[in-house]
């Protein structure tokens, strides 16, 4: 099957990328590409794929060639859209993700929550897919 998600990525810088790519794949992602970064344990670049669609790129702080996607660690803050978060946030709780947000019920139609990752990154989960 051919991905069609080529429109907006986000970048995540970690202290832990592997830790990081570890979460996620708890979460739900798929494993993509994974570089090694000069330093033991450093990911210089790597894409997490969310089965419905998108990617996110992950990578070490300090483990990249330059520093055009970096952000400071703990800084970002990802919307995914999942036609299923009560799986999703079955697995947050499973992981022991602490909660920013817990499973609600939005004015504006969706179903969703938000958690922390070990970073401090900010991810969210809901239904809402953009206005028609």
């Amino acid at each position: 099957m051919t991905r069609e998600d080529r429109n907006i990525w986000n970048g995540i810088t970690c202290e832990d990328a592997l830790a990081e790519r570890a979460w996620l794949a708890a979460l739900g992602f798929d494993e993509g590409i994974c570089v090694a970064g000069e330093a033991e344990g450093t990911v210089m670049h790597s894409e997490m794929l969310w089965p419905e669609g998108g990617r996110v790129m992950v990578h070490s702080a300090g483990g990249k060639a330059d520093d055009t996607f970096a952000v400071a660690v703990g800084g970002a803050s990802s919307y995914v859209v999942s036609a299923d978060p009560d799986a999703v946030h079955a697995r947050a709780v499973e992981l022991g993700a602490p909660f920013v947000r817990e499973m609600e019920e939005t004015d504006y139609g969706s179903r969703g929550f938000s958690v922390k990752d070990h970073e401090g990154n900010r991810w969210s989960f809901g239904t809402y897919a953009g206005a028609e």
